[in-house]
């Protein structure tokens, strides 16, 4: 058996995410604890007590859904559940670094507080959205996209079969008419509205840049999967000038399941908030064993089936 975790972005947040863990695992709760300590707030009571309009902010989110994972993951620990190879979709990708030690947990959960400012505040004036396009090319989607009125671009390449693309709230409207007309199956509105992955946060990104000076990694071989290009890091990378990309770039989650489904990955375990990345991949791998730990009750059936 060859293990894969998986770690959600934003978006996949919900209220009272991680609560279960928190009052039944000590391991969970002294995650919670620590990443608070560290970044000065109370995450716990972000994530089960701060209202949806709170839990959506850029500020917050990325912070709750990290530690949220990073507690579901103490307890795997705890019960001898780890993992070959490691992923994360945008946001994600910071706790798998973390998980596979590359990241401290301190300076992780730092990059992740100031990464998050600098994209919700160094974000040009405008209104913008995102929308997942469903059983479209990407390649049509592109040439549709460029062909807007306004600026749309992809944003993430989740699998074969599906395209976010954000941009200006005009443009995105716009273009929805045009990718149904074009043959796309769906078109859904998502519950994140900032243009994530794209140039329009080259501001932020040198910001960050400088964050990302204070802090020390440890590579090691052939464990995390990158979004820029669905490659693992190796020791020849500039980590850092990767991880200041990362704000600007596409995500590449195709990309990241050829490479895993390449590696004789057979067992994908998706890990926090949300089911998103486990739908990924079952649609582009049919016969694959996929899980998704958002509950405690996710975990007893883990559990169950290692018996």
């Amino acid at each position: 058996m060859k293990i894969a975790f998986m770690f959600p972005g934003q978006g996949a947040q919900f209220a009272k995410m991680g609560e279960d863990f928190f009052y039944q695992y000590l391991e969970a709760r002294n995650v919670y604890e620590k990443a608070s300590e560290i970044v000065e707030r109370d995450i716990a009571a972000l994530c089960f007590k701060a209202s949806p309009e709170e839990l959506n902010n850029t500020i917050n989110t990325q912070l709750a859904i990290s530690t949220t994972s990073l507690a579901i993951l103490a307890v795997l620990k705890k019960y001898g559940i780890t993992a070959d190879i490691e992923v994360g979709l945008s946001l994600g990708e910071y706790v798998a670094l973390i998980n596979s030690n590359i990241l401290s947990f301190e300076d992780g959960l730092k990059l992740l507080e100031r990464r998050s400012y600098f994209m919700a505040t160094k974000v040009p004036a405008g209104n913008y959205s995102m929308i997942a396009v469903i059983g479209l090319s990407a390649d049509k989607i592109e040439e549709i996209c460029r062909g807007a009125q306004g600026f749309c671009v992809p944003a993430n390449y989740n699998y074969s079969g599906q395209v976010v693309v954000t941009g200006e709230e005009s443009a995105i409207e716009n273009i929805t008419k045009v990718l149904q007309q074009a043959g796309a199956k769906r078109v859904i509105k998502l519950n994140t509205s900032g243009p994530f992955h794209t140039k329009e946060l080259y501001d932020a990104s040198k910001c960050y840049k400088q964050e990302l000076e204070k802090v020390t990694f440890h590579m090691q071989e052939r464990k995390v999967i990158k979004n820029l290009d669905g490659s693992f890091y190796t020791k020849e990378d500039n980590i850092k000038e990767i991880l200041e990309k990362h704000i600007i770039s596409p995500v590449r989650f195709d990309k990241t399941i050829q490479t895993m489904q390449k590696e004789g990955v057979d067992t994908y375990i998706e890990v926090g908030p949300g089911k998103t990345l486990a739908g990924f991949v079952k649609k582009e791998i049919k016969e694959a064993n996929v899980f998704s730990i958002q509950t405690i009750e996710d975990l007893n059936k883990l559990l169950d089936l290692k018996k």
